[in-house]
């Protein structure tokens, strides 16, 4: 088992910037994904962006250009840099990793863009 801990959400105004972390509680055994996920009221939970072991990153189309997903192996912990924030990126975050035959997922952390 992997207990995902986020950390980093909270209230920003428009064009602002925040990071959010997430510390995994043991290594992900390889090949393994971690990255964001997120959700809004009434809407389906949606890919933010991931990043392999490998270095391949996958951005949803609606964050390119704006947030940077990253990782410290060494500290099992994968950053989500948001900057540029809009309304419409306020959802809880979710934290994702997935290793060989299984999926975890953060308790989420509640993002909020507004003035």
């Amino acid at each position: 088992q992997v207990q995902l801990v986020e950390s980093g959400g909270g209230l920003v105004q428009p064009g602002g910037s925040l990071r959010l972390s997430c510390a995994a509680s043991r290594s992900i055994f390889s090949p393994n994904f971690m990255g964001w996920y997120r959700q809004s009221p009434g809407k389906e939970r949606e890919l933010v962006a991931t990043l392999s072991n490998s270095g391949r990153t996958n951005y949803a189309d609606a964050v390119k250009g704006r947030f940077t997903v990253s990782r410290d192996n060494a500290k099992n912990t994968v950053y989500l840099q948001m900057n540029s924030l809009k309304p419409e990126d306020t959802a809880v975050y979710y934290c994702n990793a997935v290793e060989p035959g299984y999926i975890y997922w953060g308790q989420g952390t509640q993002v909020t863009v507004s003035s």
